[in-house]
C-alpha cells in the first residue's frame, strides 16, 4: 500500500532553516511527480511546492519562492524540502502528496508541524 511519511518538522526561531523530509513507499517513486502543501491554524491547505518526476522541474508558491527548495532522491524513495529564512506566517502542518498524471493528488502523509517562532 502507498505510505507517506513525513518528519523533520520542529520549533524554530524566525530567520531558521528546517530540512523536511517525506519517505515513500508502496509505490514505483520515481514515476510520481511529488509536492508539498501545509496547512495552518483555521486556514485552508495551501500549495507550497512540486518536483516533477525526475527532479526536472519544479514550481512554488509565490510565497515560499526564493526561501524554500525541493528536491529528491529517486534511488531512496525520499522528497525533501529545504525551508529557510523562516517566518511566523510559515507556522503550519506540512504534508507531502503524490501527484498522479492528472494532476490531482491522491495520496497524503500524515504531516509534520513547523513552529515559527521566538
Amino acid at each position: 500500500q502507498v505510505q507517506l511519511v513525513e518528519s523533520g518538522g520542529g520549533l524554530v526561531q524566525p530567520g531558521g532553516s528546517l530540512r523536511l523530509t517525506c519517505a515513500a513507499s508502496g509505490f514505483t517513486f520515481s514515476r510520481y511527480a511529488m509536492g508539498w502543501h501545509r496547512q495552518a491554524p483555521g486556514k485552508e491547505r495551501e500549495f507550497v511546492a512540486l518536483i516533477a518526476y525526475n527532479g526536472g522541474a519544479t514550481d512554488y508558491a509565490d510565497s515560499v519562492k526564493g526561501r524554500f527548495t525541493i528536491s529528491r532522491d529517486n534511488a531512496k524513495n525520499t522528497v525533501y524540502l529545504q525551508a529557510n529564512s523562516l517566518k511566523p506566517e510559515d507556522t503550519a502542518v506540512y504534508y507531502c502528496a503524490r501527484r498522479r498524471p492528472d494532476r490531482k493528488y491522491d495520496y497524503w502523509g500524515q504531516g509534520t508541524q513547523v513552529t515559527v517562532s521566538s
